[in-house]
């Protein structure tokens, strides 16, 4: 039997990754390539004349009395972690054929699990920066689908509520052969569809999509609509109009279950989901995915921890919901004390009032004194 060229094509292995770049002079280089493949440009004046200087053991460039480095500006500024650790945890996520979890990470880079985390969602937000642009055009298949997950002493399945409803869009060619892909979560309503051709969708398209009605919203957009009414289930899946979404999401179900134990669906949806459509992307040359990723990264500025950590506006149940606040511990600790001294100011304006006394006056002791 023929092997698909794409799935054998030969990657770029790990020994020959060490053996590129094993010491501090090449990853210098790298970084060069990465952040100014032009030749340096100083990202205050846009100058190119420069002077170069070492100050413990890191390379600086100094232009117009502004001083930056190789990770000035970049996703890399401001981290603890060695430029080999990004590289390689850049090479795990993208060399393996489901991708990695953030523990195995840890056990990969030797690093702590929080640490793993946090490097695996920066490096997933700049895939999804680079993807968030996408355009499809042509013949596109296009399904809805949902990342259904089980919360702790919950349901499972349609009923939980770690469900994010999404859409899958593959552009193909005549012949049906997969090109381009866009996954974007969002809502199953018109206004929702309408808004998803307005960003992604470019004329000439024809949608191909199955009996939902929402999908025929695209014509108000100039985008041609082929309707095919399947009746659902695997009659859906096996029509011969959808074979490359069909594909794309039986990829996708069974990277997400075979790698993640388990995942904020709502909250974090939008990066896993962007994963899988860079790696779509990319999956033609292997070799250079890792090039093309740092030098993305290079061109992204840094993240904080807050901010990686937000939640992103996801949909659920056909309505649009923002939990970027609440679901962060430190806020959640910051009304605790507010509510605390709140509390503790109350008490003491109704202590100074008079109305609240530590030793009240009984009716005994008010006999007692008119006695005397």
């Amino acid at each position: 039997m023929a092997q698909c060229k794409v799935q054998y094509q030969p990657g770029l292995s790990m020994p020959e990754l060490f053996d590129s770049y094993s010491s501090p002079e090449q990853f210098e280089e790298l970084m060069r390539r990465w952040g100014w493949p032009q030749g340096f440009v100083c990202p205050r004046c846009e100058g190119t004349w420069h002077s170069e200087f070492r100050r413990d053991q890191r390379l600086y460039f100094q232009c117009c009395r502004y001083q930056c480095s190789l990770v000035s500006g970049a996703i890399f500024e401001s981290s603890k972690l060695a430029l080999p650790t990004w590289l390689l945890a850049m090479h795990l996520i993208t060399q393996t054929k489901n991708s990695v979890s953030a523990l195995e990470l840890k056990r990969h880079l030797g690093v702590f699990y929080p640490t793993a985390w946090l490097l695996k969602h920066k490096i997933m937000e700049v895939m999804r920066l680079r993807e968030d642009p996408r355009w499809l055009t042509g013949r596109v298949e296009v399904d809805d689908a949902h990342l259904v997950g089980e919360v702790q002493d919950g349901k499972s399945g349609r009923a939980s509520p770690n469900k994010v409803p999404f859409i899958a869009a593959v552009q193909t060619t005549e012949a049906g052969e997969a090109e381009l892909m866009c996954l974007s979560p969002r809502p199953f309503t018109k206004e929702s569809i309408k808004e998803f051709a307005q960003k992604s969708l470019a004329a000439p398209a024809t949608l191909v999509s199955d009996g939902l009605w929402c999908f025929e919203s695209v014509n108000e957009c100039g985008i041609l609509h082929q309707r095919h009414v399947t009746g659902g289930g695997r009659a859906s899946a096996k029509h011969p109009s959808f074979g490359a979404v069909s594909t794309a999401l039986g990829n996708l179900k069974t990277s997400l279950s075979g790698t993640y134990h388990a995942f904020a669906f709502q909250k974090y949806a939008h990066r896993y989901l962007a994963l899988v459509q860079y790696l779509f992307k990319q999956r033609f040359n292997l070799r250079s995915i890792v090039m093309r990723l740092g030098r993305a990264a290079s061109q992204t500025g840094p993240m904080a921890m807050r901010s990686v950590r937000a939640a992103e506006v996801h949909c659920r149940s056909g309505a649009v919901m923002c939990t970027a606040g609440f679901n962060l511990p430190w806020l959640r600790a910051l009304a605790r004390i507010g509510l605390l001294a709140l509390l503790a100011l109350i008490h003491m304006v109704v202590a100074v009032a008079g109305l609240l006394r530590p030793n009240p006056i009984t009716a005994d002791h008010l006999l007692t004194n008119r006695v005397t």
